[in-house]
């Protein structure tokens, strides 16, 4: 196996052969929330974060959103960092403002185009591949538009578990306020 943390892993595949940008999201929010706020290079795991989201929001035609999350990843990527996670750093920077570019000028008209996150580490790219093999999915694969799961998942999620942990949490607030 690689040097490479499990989440990220996961987000890889997620991105690439399942199209699940909701997942990824969920993936590497939970690893980064796990790395110390002064850990140089922490805000490129942010960056990766926001190419997920984007691309979701694209994908459900909403350009705003999609803009202002390739903005923000913009600002977060650094090309070191991404080469440090196997990707070609200088690569995932262009094909960012590259979009960013495209949706400015394009705003609601631009096209959901689907990409691959460039490699560097050929490695990890054909460990990743061979992942998918066994799990029975496709590198590369477009997303199923079909798939309501897939395009909507933020509305169709069981967010009861969320909304009773924030109810316990304001109940909480509230005793400490008042004791």
């Amino acid at each position: 196996m690689s040097d490479y943390p499990e989440p990220y892993l996961e987000y890889l595949i997620q991105f690439h052969a399942v199209r699940d940008y909701f997942e990824c999201h969920e993936l590497l929010e939970e690893y980064w929330k796990t790395i110390p706020a002064e850990e140089k290079g922490r805000e490129v795991w942010v960056g990766l974060i926001q190419i997920a989201v984007a691309q979701y929001h694209l994908r459900r035609r909403n350009a705003s959103g999609a803009l202002k999350m390739f903005e923000q990843s913009a600002k977060r990527l650094d090309s070191f960092e991404l080469s440090r996670l196997g990707l070609d750093g200088h690569a995932v920077i262009e094909l960012v403002t590259g979009r960013i570019t495209e949706l400015r000028s394009m705003g609601s008209e631009t096209p959901f185009i689907e990409f691959n996150l460039p490699f560097q580490d050929m490695g990890l790219l054909h460990q990743l591949q061979q992942i998918c093999r066994s799990r029975g999915l496709q590198w590369g694969t477009p997303s199923d538009e079909a798939n309501e799961q897939l395009i909507h998942r933020h509305t169709l999620r069981d967010r009861s578990e969320v909304m009773e942990a924030r109810k316990a949490s304001a109940a909480r607030k509230q005793r400490e306020s008042k004791g």
